[in-house]
C-alpha cells in the first residue's frame, strides 16, 4: 500500500495529511504549536490518537521517540559520519531493530528489519516541495508504525 504525504509548507502547528493510494485521506499528522520540544500526533481518519512522536531534548545523537497508548514504541537515532547516506537505526520496545538507510541526492529511504524491505519514503517522483511517498511492502506491517518512522526520518533530516 503506498501512502502520500503532503506537508503543508505554512502550516500553523505543521499539521498534514496523509492520503493514501485511493487519494482517501487516512492519517493526520497533528504538529504540537508552542512545545518545548518538537511532538507530533498521528491520528486515523476518526481522529484517535494511533502515534505520539517527539524529538529527545537532550542527546548526543538527534533522537525521536514514538509512543503508543503512553508507552514507547519505538526510538529512531541518526548515526553520524555518513557522507552522502543518512543512516538510522530504530530500535523498537520489542527489542527488533529496524535499519533506516538513503541517499540524500535521491531522497529515498529503504526502512528494513533482517534485510528484508518493510518500507520505502521516497521524495525522487515528486516535483512539490513537501511530498513524499511511503510505499508499505508487505501487507502484515505496522502502518502507523512506519508512518512514524517516516516522520521521525523527514523531522531530522530537516526534509533535505
Amino acid at each position: 500500500m503506498r501512502y502520500l504525504v503532503r506537508e503543508r509548507v505554512f502550516g500553523i502547528g505543521d499539521d498534514f495529511w496523509i492520503d493514501d493510494e485511493h487519494g482517501e485521506r487516512a492519517f493526520l499528522v497533528d504538529g504540537k504549536a508552542l512545545r518545548v520540544r518538537q511532538t507530533f500526533e498521528l491520528k486515523d481518519r476518526d481522529g484517535e490518537v494511533v502515534a505520539v512522536i517527539r524529538r529527545k531534548m537532550i542527546s548526543l545523537w538527534e533522537t525521536m521517540e514514538v509512543e503508543r497508548g503512553g508507552k514507547s514504541l519505538a526510538t529512531v537515532r541518526k548515526k553520524r559520519f555518513t557522507p552522502l547516506r543518512h543512516r538510522f537505526r530504530a530500535r523498537l520496545a520489542d527489542g527488533t531493530t529496524l535499519s533506516v538507510h538513503g541517499n540524500v541526492l535521491d531522497k529515498e529511504y529503504d526502512i528494513e528489519a533482517g534485510g528484508h524491505r518493510l518500507a520505502r519514503i521516497s521524495r525522487k517522483w515528486f516535483r512539490v516541495r513537501d511530498t513524499y511517498a511511503v510505499d508499505v511492502r508487505r501487507p502484515d506491517a505496522d502502518v502507523p508504525m512506519l508512518l512514524s518512522l517516516a516522520v521521525c526520518i523527514e523531522a531530522l533530516t530537516g526534509g533535505d
